[in-house]
C-alpha cells in the first residue's frame, strides 16, 4: 500500500502514526512521532461499551435495567418522569434524554461535588430517553459507574484479565473521578498499537487467538446502527460512531481513530493532535480506503 498522497494531506492535519491491517495482516504503517501512550479521549468509551458487554455476560447487568433501580441511591428526591424511564440501554446510545452535554472535559475540573453520579443524575431529563440524540459524557460515565460497582473494582481491573492482557495491552493509565472511579466517558491512554489492537479485535468478532473476548453478538450489536445521530447519516451504535461505506469507529477528539471497514476486512487507526478530526477522517476514506 502506497501512504505517499495519504501522508502529503494528513500531515498538514496534524497526525502522528497510522495504522493498516487487512485480512489479518498489517498492510502499511507510518509513524510522525514516538508511538508514545496518548489519551484516545472518547474512543475510551468504546472500551467501556466492551466491559458493558462482557459484564453483560457475566450476568452483572442487563440492559433492560431502569436506572432509578441501578443507581437507587444516587438519585435526586424526587425523580422526574423521564428519568425513570430510561434503562442502561439508553447509557449507550447518547439518547438518555437530557438536554445538553454534562461531564465534558472543560466543566470536569470546575465541579464542586465530588460525586459525580449524584450530579449526573440529577441533571433534568428534558425529553423521553431514545427520542433526541444528545452527545454526552453521562452515559458513559454511568455506564463504566455501573460495572464497577457490580465487579467490585475499576474499569482497567476488571478489563485486564478480559480484554488488555489477552492483546498485549499492559495496565493503562486511565482518568478518574474524584472519588477515584475510572472515568468510562474518556481519559484512556493507549498506543497507536494498542488501540489498533482493539479495533482488530472487534474486526473478528471479539475472538483473539482462539478466546472470545467480547461476545459475538455484542461486538455486532455495537457496532451497527442503534440510533440516528444528530451529525451526519451514519447513526450511532454502543458508544461507536457509524461512517461511510458501513463503517463504525472507536472514536475521540482531535483524531484518534480505529476505524472498522468490515466491506473491505479491513482495520484503520490513526492518532493526531488535529483541529480538523473530520477532514482527516475524509481523507483516510480517500487515499487508504480505495486501495483495499
Amino acid at each position: 500500500m502506497d501512504l505517499t498522497r495519504f501522508a502529503e494531506r494528513a500531515e498538514p492535519l496534524r497526525i502522528l502514526g497510522v495504522k493498516v491491517s487487512q485480512h489479518g495482516e498489517l498492510r502499511a504503517q507510518q509513524l510522525w512521532d514516538d508511538e508514545c501512550r496518548r489519551n484516545v479521549y472518547s474512543a475510551s468509551k468504546s472500551f467501556t461499551s466492551c466491559a458493558v458487554g462482557i459484564a453483560e455476560r457475566e450476568g452483572l447487568l442487563s440492559l433492560q435495567e431502569r436506572l432509578v433501580d441501578a443507581f437507587a441511591d444516587d438519585l435526586p428526591a424526587h425523580p422526574d418522569e423521564h428519568l425513570q424511564q430510561a434503562t442502561v440501554r439508553d447509557l449507550l446510545t447518547m439518547c438518555l434524554g437530557q438536554a445538553q452535554g454534562s461531564l465534558m472535559g472543560a466543566q470536569r475540573p470546575l465541579y464542586e461535588e465530588d460525586d459525580w453520579a449524584r450530579l449526573a443524575l440529577a441533571i433534568p431529563f428534558t425529553d423521553a430517553p431514545g427520542t433526541r440524540f444528545c452527545y454526552n459524557n453521562v452515559g458513559p460515565y454511568l455506564a463504566g459507574l455501573l460495572v464497577q460497582r457490580r465487579c467490585g473494582c475499576d474499569l482497567v481491573s476488571y478489563l485486564t484479565p478480559r480484554l488488555f492482557a489477552p492483546l498485549g495491552i499492559r495496565r493503562p493509565m486511565w482518568e478518574t473521578d474524584p472519588l477515584g472511579n475510572t472515568f468510562g466517558a474518556g481519559g484512556l491512554f493507549l498506543t497507536l498499537s494498542e488501540l489498533h489492537r482493539f479495533g482488530q479485535l472487534y474486526l473478528q468478532g471479539g475472538r483473539w487467538n482462539g478466546r472470545q473476548l467480547v461476545p459475538e453478538r455484542w461486538v455486532m450489536e455495537s457496532t451497527r446502527k442503534q440510533v440516528e445521530n444528530d451529525r451526519d447519516a451514519y447513526g450511532y451504535g454502543y458508544l461507536f460512531w457509524g461512517g461511510e461505506a458501513g463503517s463504525f469507529r472507536a472514536d475521540g477528539k482531535y483524531g484518534q481513530f480505529s476505524i472498522l471497514m468490515r466491506d473491505k476486512d479491513a482495520v484503520v487507526t490513526v492518532v493526531a493532535e488535529s483541529r480538523r478530526a473530520g477532514a482527516l477522517l475524509h481523507v483516510i476514506f480517500d487515499e487508504i480506503y480505495p486501495q483495499l
